[in-house]
């Protein structure tokens, strides 16, 4: 919103949109957990005129930046379902909140459901597949109740998708307005990255939680058939997560050992897409993908399954990747050995490649996130 030169500051203030995001209940700060800390901390850089931003934190979670942040953060860690109502409750009604953002749908519902009575606007914030969260009874009841009564009280769904926006729409047969916000795509110092050199060897890499979703099952099956015709690979896998034992495993049965390595980089996948050479995402479904985004960011081709919803809405030029069946087949194995004999051609969209993903970078997208938030709390600039 414009301000009048000389205005007094106190009245500036005052004007503020009030903004409570909260963060997931989780354990690990990853995706979702980052990407709320970033839209969250650029909104309280660019715009400290326009919004006042809270961010709820209800769990402890492992590698949160412990650095100073210009949003508010609030504290309160909930023990059990009641306990975490009763909070989402006090800390909504303590203070006149303009919108709520929630990411996900069922903790919307949960969260809604511990105000009801208080006149605060909520917006949905989609991060993943809403078709595969229906995975339990108690999401499938959570998702009944938000079709049936709670989504007509939703002021706005922000979606990290197109695809996924249209989707939600379907779904819940939704007349809620609707907002992409893509997902803020951070930077790296490439000050000191030295151009990859012919070594004879071709590295690929994927990034992701060890989990079902990710489907490095998928990509180790692939990689094991392309071992069998280029012997001159390997495949980095980093992440972290439950199913790591499980990855080993299937390692060790495809004797890829000496071919195949796991590491950790919890905070900064850097080391790992610097010494790389192709990025490869066999996920089973997807919100959006920052990590392919990330990957282009150092130049990397993708090649990714055509999974819903993010692939698809990146790779839409033939020179930043390719898509193939989210199955894998043979179609992953022929992406990933004809990236193997092009690798020279395929390094001059190097540049293409990262100047794409630049529409991505904070300092762009903060400006949609700003006017979602300004239209979804009724206050249009």
């Amino acid at each position: 919103m414009e301000m009048q030169a000389g205005q007094p500051t106190f009245d500036r203030f005052r004007r503020r949109l009030k903004i409570l995001y909260i963060q997931p209940g989780t354990n690990a700060f990853a995706g979702v957990e980052r990407v709320v800390d970033a839209v969250c901390s650029m909104l309280a850089d660019r715009y400290p005129e326009d919004f006042e931003v809270d961010v709820l934190y209800t769990s402890v979670h492992k590698n949160r930046p412990t650095e100073a942040r210009g949003y508010t953060i609030i504290d309160r860690v909930a023990h059990g379902r009641l306990d975490l109502m009763r909070t989402f409750r006090s800390v909504i009604k303590a203070k006149k909140y303009n919108l709520v953002v929630v990411p996900q749908i069922e903790p919307t519902v949960i969260c809604m459901a511990a105000c009801l009575g208080l006149d605060r606007h909520f917006a949905v914030h989609l991060h993943g597949n809403p078709r595969r969260e229906r995975s339990h009874v108690k999401a499938r009841i959570l998702f009944f109740l938000m079709r049936f009564y709670f989504l007509s009280r939703v002021s706005h769904v922000f979606g990290t998708s197109p695809k996924q926006l249209e989707s939600f729409k379907e779904l819940f047969s939704s007349r809620v307005p609707q907002v992409w916000v893509p997902n803020p795509v951070r930077r790296f110092d490439l000050s000191g990255q030295a151009p990859l050199t012919d070594s004879g060897t071709v590295t690929f890499v994927n990034v992701g939680r060890f989990d079902f979703q990710k489907g490095q099952d998928i990509l180790l099956r692939a990689f094991a058939e392309l071992v069998a015709i280029r012997p001159d690979v390997r495949l980095k896998i980093v992440g972290y997560g439950s199913g790591e034992a499980d990855l080993r495993g299937e390692i060790n049965r495809l004797d890829l050992g000496d071919k195949v390595s796991i590491e950790h980089h919890p905070d900064n996948p850097q080391a790992a897409l610097v010494s790389s050479d192709i990025y490869v995402s066999t996920s089973r479904w997807e919100g959006w993908s920052l990590a392919i985004c990330e990957a282009l960011r150092f130049g990397l081709p993708v090649i990714s399954t055509d999974c819903e919803f993010g692939p698809s809405d990146i790779l839409v030029d033939p020179r930043l990747g390719r898509l193939v069946p989210v199955n894998g087949d043979r179609a992953l194995v022929e992406a990933m050995a004809y990236y193997c004999g092009n690798l020279a051609s395929e390094r001059l969209h190097n540049d293409f490649r990262k100047e794409f993903v630049d529409r991505y970078s904070p300092e762009r997208v903060v400006d949609i996130h700003a006017q979602a938030l300004r239209v979804a709390a009724k206050e249009l600039s």
